[in-house]
């Protein structure tokens, strides 16, 4: 899922998002659009879709991972977080309740329950504490939800989050007791906070091999090109990023061969384009040295064409291994992957 913090992914227009690019469904962040410009006034304004002019699905996190970033600004209590914007220093209470109720206003297709992220490392007694909130907040916020339900003619569905830091028998635990909710879709939070890539997956394994195969499971803020792969041979569904964006801004751009950094001399007269097997409209259209060209001179129009490239190159990465499925070829894949990395 291409990220869109703030009702949009940088750089590129929901136009092209759906149309060039076809994302079927985008990540925005409650934090922020509670914040700014507040989720009544989208509401108000015929809900995100419409607000953003995106047609296809929209997912939402809870505001709970940046809400926990705030570590000066916020003060965790059983009800919720209180917390402090970080735009003027108003102070504001997240509960179970109140993020479900913001998302539903904005109108997602997706939401995240409020779970506890804690950063990289944390003892284990610390990350059991926060396990146990993650789940008594899992349970309000699907109290609360189907509350709402019953007086609502539709809505968004909603996913609980398996926590539990680094420890294989915490992320056990949570995920099987957040089973009983028989939520439409899982998700496993708390990676990509400083931890090695390898315990990533392990505990990413853990989690996924105890949630329901039936259903989705998505695994919020992973990873690297080559690592999509392994993640969908967890059993993974669905990841989120800010990679390929962000990346892309900075003038990092992933290609089928790795990494190319534009900004470096080799590049300078380069007529090629970015990835001659690509097809967005960046490498259809323009050369390195004129990407490059554009990022020196700090032009907005590189960091289109970047994100553009790069998010076609997930979004590419993704059909390559949907197709492999179907066609019972996924197993070749991924042993081609592995050995493209051991080179």
């Amino acid at each position: 899922m291409p990220v869109g913090t703030q009702g949009t992914v940088k750089g590129v227009t929901p136009r092209d998002l759906a149309n060039e690019l076809q994302a079927k469904i985008i990540l925005a962040n409650t934090y922020h659009l509670f914040l700014r410009p507040g989720h009544l006034l989208v509401e108000q304004l015929g809900g995100l879709h419409r607000f953003m002019d995106w047609p296809n699905a929209i997912l939402t996190d809870s505001g709970g991972f940046q809400v926990f970033s705030l570590s000066k600004l916020r003060k965790v209590t059983e009800e919720g977080v209180l917390f402090r914007s970080h735009l003027n220093g108003d102070a504001h209470m997240f509960t179970p309740g109140s993020t479900v109720d913001v998302q539903l206003a904005l109108g997602s297709d997706v939401m995240m329950v409020l779970d506890e992220c804690l950063e990289y490392p944390v003892s284990h007694e610390a990350a059991r504490k926060s396990m146990e909130r993650t789940i008594r907040w899992a349970e309000a916020a699907f109290a609360h939800y189907r509350g709402c339900m019953n007086e609502r003619a539709s809505g968004g569905a909603l996913f609980p989050i398996v926590q539990g830091s680094m420890f294989p028998d915490l992320r056990r635990e949570c995920a099987t007791r957040l089973l009983p909710l028989e939520a439409d879709g899982y998700a496993i939070g708390g990676l990509s906070v400083g931890e090695p890539r390898a315990l990533s997956l392990q505990m990413t394994a853990e989690c996924a091999r105890l949630l329901p195969h039936h259903r989705p499971r998505y695994v919020m803020g992973v990873g690297m090109p080559e690592e999509l792969i392994q993640y969908v041979a967890q059993g993974i569904d669905m990841m989120d990023c800010v990679m390929p964006s962000r990346n892309a801004r900075n003038g990092c751009l992933f290609t089928r061969r790795g990494k190319l950094v534009i900004k470096q001399a080799q590049y300078r007269d380069d007529a090629s384009p970015v990835d001659e097997q690509c097809a967005c409209y960046a490498c259809r259209r323009f050369s390195r040295a004129y990407l490059r060209h554009l990022f020196l001179a700090g032009e907005m129009l590189f960091s289109t064409l970047a994100t553009l490239h790069n998010l076609q190159r997930y979004l590419d990465i993704m059909r390559e291994i949907r197709a492999s499925i179907f066609e019972g070829t996924f197993p070749a894949l991924l042993r081609s992957a592995a050995a493209d990395q051991a080179e």
